[in-house]
């Protein structure tokens, strides 16, 4: 699956985002090594801490689902927003070095590496 592909993909998860207090959909795409793709998007709470980011959400549904193996994440907001630090210390986790594509809402893309991003994680 190509960048752009898995993108698209992460526009439709943004869709399904509860973002009623920021006002900031995030949408993600996670691509298995068995061409399966997880969808996340980020849902927010009046209780702000309990909200959860979408690459949060695809990472864990995919796990919850038996997929512990990864090709690519894709992540969508309207203005190309880096993952969050805790999104980085999960992806670090659990991707073993995926390309992370971030992209805003005119498909402007980067591709990125976790150590890029996380130089220094969390054990």
């Amino acid at each position: 699956m190509i960048p752009e592909d898995l993108i698209k993909k992460a526009r439709e998860a943004q869709k399904r985002a509860k973002a009623m207090y920021s006002d900031y959909a995030v949408g993600a795409a996670l691509l298995t090594t068995d061409n399966q793709v997880i969808l996340g998007c980020n849902i927010e709470s009046k209780a702000y801490p309990t909200t959860i980011c979408a690459e949060r959400v695809a990472i864990f549904s995919a796990i919850s689902q038996g997929y512990t193996k990864f090709k690519a994440i894709a992540v969508v907001t309207k203005d190309g927003g880096m993952p969050c630090g805790s999104c980085r210390q999960i992806i670090h986790e659990y991707s073993n070095g995926i390309p992370i594509y971030v992209s805003d809402q005119n498909e402007n893309f980067k591709t990125f590496n976790i150590s890029s991003l996380l130089p220094h994680p969390f054990g």
